[in-house]
């Protein structure tokens, strides 16, 4: 597609991992449905969705660990500061851990509010809050987690993520299987099942550290560990996160729900369709996590040189990928559809709105691709301005199109979201000044006697 040179064979190598971490994610949900599935009770299917669906919005608010641990760590690396960069991994664990454990002192209170938004039937709820009670005790691990993939990303190792990604789906389909058909635990066994594999996934990935990052440990990172300065901007870059995180939550639980206000035939048209959006965004959240990786090290090391070609490379391959799933959609998206379900009413149905999900590639390749050079630089309030603004974008369209156009204008409305977070951030990274961010810390004393390309990565 193009030339492998070496920055080609960065984006790669950082890329693929990440991706094929990003399609295993999902197949931890997938083992857990098929498992009570066969119970034979509707009841367990709709517990296990409620009560993943209530830790998706959990995690998926708390991701600012991740993301905001990337940015930083990979600043630090190419800056050659890796007292720093041990500064990030404690910070990140330890404020991943005091997280963790407000979720756990909480629980009650947060199942309860969680379960009344949801609102499930009276035979779902006992079996949904089985189900939280044990899986809320993953928090520690999970956020923990988060933590260490930001760091690993940050120093350029999207390999060990991989691993453990896959490691956790082997001993979640090992332990749930074992519970539920050789124990005959219920819904307590998808659930302690899928507990151990989260905490054998934080294990691993802490024993993998151990492993490959240990001797960065004689290093001065002791003090300024909580540096007042510090702390202020991994919160400011981490609040700005978090709330770009609940505008795009918000806009996707508003896309399911006025989905679900026009039928079940609609609903469930809308949910295919977003499979589309779902496997495009697996592909570019691989080459977002590789631009996190490299432009945070060459925004630290201050090489503009080397960032704006990555920043151009970047882009070829987002518009090599836009270019491909857009013929691949439009020449097999029918099909696709067809082995997702065997409803032919559906499948017609979700013709006149098929070439909506068609333009997602073009609609928000660019979206993609600046999250993770905005991650990378830090420049965290770009996320959340271009968020902003085109959550309002969405909810304006539809709320004034719904009478004219119905479900059309809710296409709409998602498209022009996707299309104005891009163009929004493209316009904030024009006059974005190099001289703007502050360089790190300058490297205390021996710790440019090891390069980061040393470490494994």
């Amino acid at each position: 597609m193009y030339p492998m040179n070496s920055r080609n064979s960065q984006i790669l190598r950082l890329a693929l991992p990440s991706i094929v971490s990003n399609i295993t994610v999902p197949l931890l949900g997938l083992v857990d449905l098929t498992i009570v599935g066969h119970m034979g009770d509707v009841a367990y299917i709709g517990a296990i969705a409620v009560g993943s669906m209530i830790f998706n919005v959990i995690y998926w608010i708390f991701g600012f660990l991740r993301m905001g641990t990337s940015g930083m760590t990979s600043q630090a690396l190419g800056a050659r500061n890796l007292a720093e960069v041990m500064r990030m991994f404690v910070r990140s664990l330890a404020i991943g851990g005091a997280i963790a454990l407000l979720l756990i002192v909480f629980q009650w209170p947060i199942r309860w509010v969680m379960l009344s938004i949801m609102h499930p039937s009276a035979q779902v709820t006992p079996h949904a809050a089985t189900y939280f009670n044990i899986c809320i005790y993953g928090a520690p691990a999970m956020l923990g987690l988060y933590g260490l993939t930001g760091w690993f990303i940050g120093m350029q190792n999207t390999r060990i993520p991989m691993m453990v990604s896959i490691l956790q789906n082997v001993v979640n389909i090992v332990a749930s299987l074992s519970l539920v058909f050789f124990l005959h635990w219920k819904i307590e066994g998808v659930a302690v099942g899928t507990l151990v594999a989260q905490w054998a996934g934080f294990l691993v990935a802490l024993a993998c550290w151990v492993r490959y990052y240990l001797r960065l440990n004689r290093y001065d990172w002791h003090s300024s560990l909580f540096d007042r300065k510090a702390m202020i901007r991994f919160f400011t870059v981490n609040r700005d996160i978090f709330l770009r995180t609940l505008f795009l939550v918000g806009v996707n639980f508003f896309f399911i729900s006025a989905g679900a206000r026009q039928g079940d035939v609609i609903l469930s048209v809308n949910t295919l369709l977003m499979t589309l959006f779902t496997l495009f965004s697996y592909v570019m959240d691989g080459f977002a996590y590789a631009g996190e990786a490299l432009s945070g090290k060459y925004y630290g090391a201050r090489n503009r040189e080397a960032f704006i070609g990555l920043v151009r490379a970047l882009f070829r391959w987002g518009a090599a990928m836009a270019a491909a799933f857009t013929l691949v959609y439009a020449v097999g998206g029918n099909a696709f559809l067809s082995l997702l379900t065997n409803e032919t009413l559906v499948v017609e149905a979700a013709e006149p709105y098929f070439y909506w999900a068609v333009s997602i590639p073009v609609a928000g390749v660019t979206a993609f691709i600046f999250d993770g050079i905005f991650i990378g630089i830090t420049a965290t309030r770009g996320m959340l301005v271009s968020s902003v603004a085109a959550a309002l974008a969405f909810f304006a369209i539809d709320l004034l199109l719904q009478p004219v156009m119905g479900n059309h204008a809710l296409w709409l409305a998602f498209i022009v979201y996707l299309a104005m977070r891009g163009a929004v951030q493209w316009r904030i990274f024009g006059r974005q000044r190099w001289e703007e961010e502050p360089s790190p810390a300058p490297p205390k004393e021996g710790s440019a006697l090891q390069k980061p390309d040393k470490l494994p990565i």
